[in-house]
């Protein structure tokens, strides 16, 4: 009935429940001993008391006024009639009764309320307790509470599971076993100042040793808790897992070491821009690798070092990129610190959603070495431009002397030369009496001044072949190398010579010259077949390399490639004149004139077997 909480029931329920307990009160009473015997108001006090304790004061009262009437009005007979002879003596008693009952009914509630609130306040402080208790356990940072000397008392969950072991192994253990030994004494200090009540608690960042040997970092924060009488009690710690934080601060520093290492190695600044503000800062101290005098500046410093003769081009590129009408790349010089150096500068921006340039990220790099070098090589490509006229124009000079001199020596050694053939034909016509030796003398005059005629027109051939302007034009090479081969076998009809020549042979090239050349080549390859009776000549296109080679082959006299550097030499021969005739004029000429269109010519040989030659008509060709 202490516990009874009359609020539970509806006031009607209380009532009646009263009102049963009066009315067999009255009837004990009555059964038990007569009403006239005395003491008619305490069995009534009881049943109230009762009341009260079921349903309240209120309801108590209801049995103590019901309880009055019935000792006043049906326990004496007559009933329905006053009980006391005296109504003064019932006034007092029926007074007397109604302060008794207000006092103890009055308690009863007191009693209960105060119960009620005893109750309230221990289901908080359960609820409380419940509510600290599951912050302990649930908590995901780890909690522990431990002794002065550093041996736990108790830790939670999240504190095991951080550096791996049970709780029966990490209550065997203190907290300077799991602490990395590099971090002991800074944590030992910290403790021993919080003993001395120097600070109420301390934050570290320190490493854990796991059970499994990897370091752990946490961020850990110690309160110290005293007794009333002001001697340390135990101490509070809690420890969040900074791992996972200390691995990226731990990237982002390699990260601007490496960064600042790109920026040192490629001799660049990287920066970032406000574009409202106007103001630039540059990122990772690079502004130190290009000697810049700040890390961070307005547009109004940057253009107060900016050299004059460049400020309105940078003012007006870096006005057209805001826009987003140009790229902003650019170069332009600083004077820094009285020093005129070159900078290439690149920028690129964030826009909002309306396209607004916000921030600009760029790039600049010192070429001032490099524009230096490029004036120099300006400076000395005008020199040498000036020096290649001036060579060229003495070279065209030394040429056409040459040229004159060329047709004067040729002219007048000619006249000699007629003159002594003429001479000598003279004296074997008029004088036919002559002795054999004597005939033989002129014979030989004549051929000699012969072979000097020849020599001069080969000269001269050389010459020609080397001046001139090129006149490229397509030309069929197959159709020029059939005619001259039936050409040749039209002027020796005795021989019988088979060839071969490839259809569809082109090329871009000067007509003229490539017939000079194909009829050097035929010739030569027709010339030293002559000694074969099966002999054959080949004329066909190959393939080396993306390059287009003609070749002439035959299997002729060939020659020996341990000699084939003095092929190509004016006058220069690898077979004796009683063998073959000849110059050496032909190969000489051929060879200047594949130069001039910019190719090349090679040969191949085997003495007893033959040769090949390759000629290109637009790269230098490969032996």
């Amino acid at each position: 009935m202490v516990n009874w909480q009359p609020s539970q029931h509806s006031l009607v329920t209380r009532l009646l429940v009263a009102f049963v307990l009066t009315v067999f009160a009255v009837w004990m009473r009555v059964a038990l001993a007569p009403a006239e015997s005395g003491g008619r108001f305490i069995t009534l006090s009881l049943a109230a008391a009762l009341a009260a304790l079921y349903g309240g004061f209120r309801v108590g009262m209801f049995s103590t006024l019901v309880g009055m009437l019935f000792i006043n009005y049906l326990l004496v007979k007559p009933y329905f009639s006053l009980a006391f002879d005296d109504p003064v003596e019932a006034f007092w008693l029926n007074t007397w009764h109604l302060l008794t009952q207000l006092v103890v009914l009055g308690a009863i509630s007191f009693m209960q309320q105060q119960n009620q609130r005893l109750r309230q306040a221990t289901a908080e402080v359960h609820l409380r307790s419940k509510q600290l208790e599951d912050t302990f356990e649930n908590s995901s940072t780890g909690m522990a509470h431990s002794h002065i000397d550093g041996r736990w008392m108790r830790v939670n969950q999240t504190y095991c599971d951080l550096i791996g072991y049970t709780r029966a192994e990490l209550e065997a253990l203190s907290f300077r076993e799991l602490t990395h030994p590099d971090d002991l004494a800074l944590d030992l200090n910290n403790l021993e100042r919080t003993l001395k009540g120097e600070i109420a608690n301390y934050n570290v960042e320190k490493r854990y040793i796991h059970k499994q040997g990897h370091a752990v970092w946490v961020h850990l924060t110690v309160s110290l808790v005293r007794k009333e009488d002001g001697q340390p009690d135990y101490l509070i710690a809690v420890v969040q897992d900074i791992t996972a934080r200390k691995a990226t601060e731990e990237a982002l520093r390699t990260s601007e070491q490496v960064l600042r290492q790109a920026h040192e190695l490629a001799g660049v600044a990287s920066w970032e821009a406000d574009v409202a503000t106007r103001r630039f800062k540059t990122l990772s101290g690079s502004h130190a690798v290009l000697r810049l005098p700040f890390a961070e500046f307005g547009d109004d410093e940057l253009l107060s070092m900016t050299h004059p003769d460049d400020r309105a081009m940078v003012m007006n590129h870096w006005a057209m990129a805001v826009k987003g009408l140009v790229d902003y790349d650019t170069e332009y010089r600083l004077n820094i610190n009285g020093d005129e150096r070159w900078f290439s500068v690149r920028a690129e921006f964030d826009r909002d959603a309306q396209g607004r340039a916000v921030r600009a990220l760029g790039v600049t790099q010192d070429v001032t070495t490099r524009k230096r070098h490029d004036m120099q090589i300006q400076q000395l490509n005008a020199s040498l431009e000036q020096r290649i006229d001036e060579r060229t124009r003495a070279l065209k000079a030394a040429y056409d002397e040459l040229e004159s001199y060329s047709y004067a020596v040729a002219h007048d050694l000619r006249s000699p030369l007629r003159i002594i053939n003429g001479f000598a034909q003279a004296l074997r016509e008029d004088n036919p009496e002559l002795t054999d030796e004597s005939q033989s003398h002129l014979e030989r005059i004549m051929g000699a001044s012969k072979k000097m005629g020849e020599l001069i027109d080969g000269l001269l051939t050389l010459s020609q072949f080397s001046r001139g302007d090129l006149q490229r034009k397509p030309v069929n090479l197959s159709t020029i190398a059939t005619r001259l081969l039936g050409e040749f076998a039209a002027t020796d009809p005795q021989r019988a010579v088979r060839w071969e020549v490839e259809p569809g042979l082109s090329a871009m090239a000067d007509p003229p010259l490539v017939e000079a050349l194909l009829q050097n080549l035929l010739h030569n390859a027709w010339k030293y077949t002559a000694q074969n009776p099966q002999a054959v000549i080949r004329v066909y296109a190959q393939a080396v390399k993306g390059q287009t080679r003609f070749c002439v082959s035959d299997n002729g006299a060939g020659f020996d490639m341990a000699r084939a550097s003095k092929l190509f030499q004016p006058f220069q021969r690898l077979h004796l004149p009683h063998e073959f005739a000849g110059l050496g004029i032909g190969l000489a000429t051929s060879l200047r004139i594949v130069q001039r269109h910019g190719g090349g010519l090679a040969a191949t040989g085997e003495t007893g077997k033959g040769a090949t030659f390759c000629f290109s008509l637009y790269a230098p060709l490969a032996a």
